[in-house]
């Protein structure tokens, strides 16, 4: 019976139209629903979010709307992603906080999904950060420095799989093409664009180079950017544009790469998952952790001497052993489900 059905709310940076966390929701949303529970989104976009998942969803900074959704629930989900750290800004650290202390307050279940805690860098911001987890019925982290980290504050944690790894894919057909993925970001300098356009112009002549733009509102002027750099390096060089319209129409792109140039986390994962070769340019310790466990190469965007090297080691990389590390990975829901039913 519908009314049997138990109820969560998810938490995170959804309806900003982001293709990594829009595709961790994707994924929470399909398990959540298989297993009869029912889902409330807090989103940015609340009308599209509905509509896509074909859930409910409230207003992000409506706080009566997502005070009764979460009085009216089961469980507060807050994630997947990075929203506990204070790099982005102090301000949506608390607006996080403050959602799971909503849930806190009104005696709600709160698991933490599959995150990346912390930098929390403010003395205050991380001593609310260690209070609030402490209260949370379940907190999974997405990679090792993150289980370090909540150890350290006393916090019992459990390192899972990002649930992207779960996401299903079609099967790929390698084309003659590179993808670059590039994010709007305060370090990432004139300089060092041209010499990554010029790197790849000398050794990618032959190669049709696609530009990912992952969060059109942020990305897509500096991809546009980026393409006339490559033009002004190769005239002859041909070039193509991916806007963030639909998780579906990235996935599929991506999978007929042959190599992937890229700062984000999830377009680096995205593309691991394929088995493609795969470059990380980090701008967040979250990319430094995932070029690290998977051993690829990755530019700290200041290191414009080096990238001949790092596209030496690109073209190098043996997709076998990536296919290897990366086949199996998947996020078990099985836990989640069982707090959340009982």
């Amino acid at each position: 019976m519908p009314g049997s059905f138990k109820k969560a709310v998810i938490s995170g940076y959804y309806g900003f139209d982001n293709f990594g966390d829009e595709a961790i929701l994707n994924v929470l949303v399909s398990n959540l629903k298989k297993n009869e529970i029912e889902v409330c989104v807090i989103s940015k976009n609340p009308q599209k979010t509905s509509k896509k998942l074909d859930i409910k969803s409230v207003y992000t900074f409506s706080i009566l709307s997502i005070l009764k959704s979460i009085k009216s629930s089961d469980v507060l989900i807050s994630g997947g992603g990075s929203l506990l750290q204070d790099v982005t800004s102090l301000k949506s650290l608390f607006y996080y906080l403050f959602i799971i202390f909503i849930a806190l307050f009104f005696r709600k279940k709160v698991i933490i999904f599959a995150q990346g805690i912390g930098p929390v860098n403010n003395l205050l911001g991380r001593f609310v950060t260690k209070i609030i987890l402490r209260h949370c019925s379940y907190v999974t982290v997405r990679d090792e420095k993150s289980l370090f980290r909540t150890r350290g504050w006393g916090i019992k944690s459990k390192l899972v799989n990002d649930p992207v790894w779960s996401i299903e894919v079609p099967v790929p057909v390698k084309m003659n093409r590179v993808g670059v993925q590039l994010r709007s970001w305060k370090n990432l300098s004139s300089k060092y664009l041209f010499a990554l356009a010029r790197q790849i112009a000398k050794d990618f002549s032959d190669k049709e180079i696609f530009i990912y733009s992952f969060q059109d509102a942020l990305d897509l002027k500096l991809c546009s950017e980026f393409e006339g750099n490559l033009k002004i390096a190769n005239p002859a060089i041909k070039t193509t544009i991916v806007k963030a319209d639909s998780i579906e129409n990235i996935i599929q792109s991506v999978s007929n790469l042959e190599y992937m140039i890229a700062m984000r986390y999830h377009a680096c994962l995205l593309a691991l998952k394929y088995g493609i070769k795969t470059m990380a340019l980090s701008y967040d310790e979250k990319v430094e952790k995932l070029s690290g466990r998977f051993n690829i190469p990755c530019s700290n965007l200041s290191d414009a001497e080096k990238l001949p090297e790092y596209f030496n080691e690109l073209k190098t990389l043996d997709v076998d052993n990536i296919l290897k590390e990366t086949t199996n990975l998947k996020f078990d829901f099985s836990e989640i489900v069982s707090i959340i039913k009982n």
